[in-house]
């Protein structure tokens, strides 16, 4: 029997998404960031204080967006439901020791992450409003001068971040609305709609704004509810650790293919569970670290500002969802009722009492408002490289009516094969991505051994494209005034 349209296009996405994610990524996406560590000497390890030291400093922007507004909307669409969720689809799957194996790879990943946003910085252009644009299409047509990848980058993250998880981000606030309020789904979505508009209309300025204050606010909020879980159990940390140590390396299972299974489970479902997690190598977050204004006035100083998100990300909001599960004990993880959200909510209720459910409910909505409006900002970014200056208004103005409709829809819909649609559209940007800051690695390299030389000779580190013949002709001097006059 001839198979229909609709269960060709499901086969081809499954078989789409098996071969990017099952065989291709995972590998292509952990081999980079090992590759990256090497090559700055673990960057991530030693200059991990640095990295604190810039972010005390990166308030300023001159009237465009600081390094803490870009760093804030980069954590907006890192840290959503996956921090809840994902964390607990991780747990459930893979064990207690998928959680080591997210630590991993977001240990890794942040030299990727320092890496794909420094380009970003090296290859921005001033939008003529005083702030800046860029990302991967920018370092793609600009570094590789390969145009017609940098178009299908775009409308590969166009597709994925900017309309179908937006439209998952909605379905997220809609559930956790109706389980905890008893809220329709319709109202839920209209409210959504109604608070998104003002705010990805006030275009790019207006996003960081927002997410500069709720970000932070959210994550504290969260991890000192994580605190005091941990202190109500802080005789149990101990065996807690040793849980996740034990099962990352199957030590709990029986020897031979028990523990071999199990070991492979906790570090297929870390490994992707922390790489949606944090986002580091997909190209979406180099949007964000593009349109900063860098103190120092150098490419590498985002990079390090942007190492942090994954840090933050998944060293410790993603481990603080951990601990609540964890702490909950072994007979949660063992049971059937539930996965992914419901085991998060269930563990916190055990914890501290039937009102984390609400409280649960409460930080989906804030996590995934944030995404939505950050996923947002990438998806325009993207849209107006596409359109050219000329013709940027009017896509923009259709980009934004499409991503209020798809918000809308998701909130009451279940768009089922649209999400693995997603999926294949978000592993192809991540390939073409990954491709890319490898063919440019020695220019982000190049830059990092810049900013480490003059920070050596006690300087404050400058940028001068002229250092960098394969850079100079290809940036926007506009970009960088500072760097370009110098003598």
């Amino acid at each position: 029997m001839a198979l229909s349209l609709s269960e060709l296009f499901k086969d081809l996405m499954a078989a789409g998404n098996g071969l990017i994610w099952g065989s291709l990524l995972i590998y292509l996406l952990i081999g980079a960031g090992l590759y990256f560590t090497v090559m700055t000497r673990g960057i991530q390890f030693r200059y991990f204080g640095h990295m604190f030291k810039l972010l005390r400093h990166s308030r300023s922007a001159d009237g465009g967006i600081s390094s803490f507004q870009a760093l804030s909307t980069s954590l907006a669409a890192r840290v959503g439901t996956g921090n809840l969720a994902g964390v607990a689809v991780a747990i459930y799957f893979g064990g207690p020791g998928a959680i080591f194996w997210m630590w991993m790879t977001a240990l890794v990943g942040m030299a990727t992450s320092f890496v794909e946003s420094t380009l970003a910085q090296a290859y921005k252009t001033d939008h003529g409003d005083g702030t800046f644009r860029g990302g991967p299409a920018r370092y793609i047509s600009q570094g590789l001068g390969l145009r017609w990848l940098a178009a299908l980058f775009s409308i590969c993250l166009i597709i994925a971040f900017g309309l179908a998880f937006n439209s998952v981000q909605s379905n997220s606030i809609a559930l956790a609305m109706e389980e905890a309020f008893s809220l329709p789904p319709w109202i839920v979505g209209v409210v959504l709609v109604v608070a998104v508009t003002p705010i990805i209309f006030g275009g790019l300025k207006s996003i960081a704004r927002v997410a500069e204050l709720v970000v932070p606010v959210m994550a504290v909020i969260y991890l000192l509810l994580a605190v005091v879980v941990v202190l109500l159990n802080i005789t149990e940390l101990p065996a807690a650790i040793m849980t996740i140590f034990k099962s990352a390396f199957g030590l709990d299972q029986a020897a031979g293919g028990a523990a071999g299974y199990a070991i492979s489970q906790a570090i297929m479902n870390g490994i992707k569970r922390g790489l949606f997690s944090n986002e580091a190598g997909m190209g979406s977050a180099p949007n964000a670290a593009a349109t900063a204004s860098t103190q120092p006035n150098h490419p590498a100083a985002q990079g390090f500002i942007q190492m942090l998100g994954v840090f933050f990300d998944t060293l410790v909001i993603c481990t603080a969802t951990a601990a609540i599960i964890i702490m909950a004990g072994p007979e949660l993880l063992a049971g059937d009722e539930a996965n992914g959200i419901q085991l998060t909510q269930i563990a916190l209720s055990h914890q501290v009492g039937d009102w984390a459910s609400m409280f649960i409910a409460v930080a989906i909505l804030l996590f995934a408002f944030t995404s939505v409006i950050a996923n947002y900002s990438y998806g325009e970014t993207n849209v107006e490289y596409l359109a050219g200056a000329r013709y940027a208004p009017g896509a923009i103005l259709i980009y934004r009516l499409a991503v209020l409709a798809m918000v809308m829809i998701g909130a009451v819909a279940n768009l089922g094969p649209i999400w693995s649609f997603a999926d294949l559209s978000m592993g192809m940007m991540a390939l073409i991505n990954l491709v890319a800051i490898l063919l440019l690695s020695p220019v982000a390299i190049a830059l990092f051994r810049d900013y480490e030389r003059q920070l050596k000779d006690g300087l404050e580190p400058n940028f001068d494209p002229r250092r960098f013949p394969r850079l100079n002709d290809r940036i926007d001097p506009k970009a960088w005034p500072r760097g370009a006059d110098k003598a």
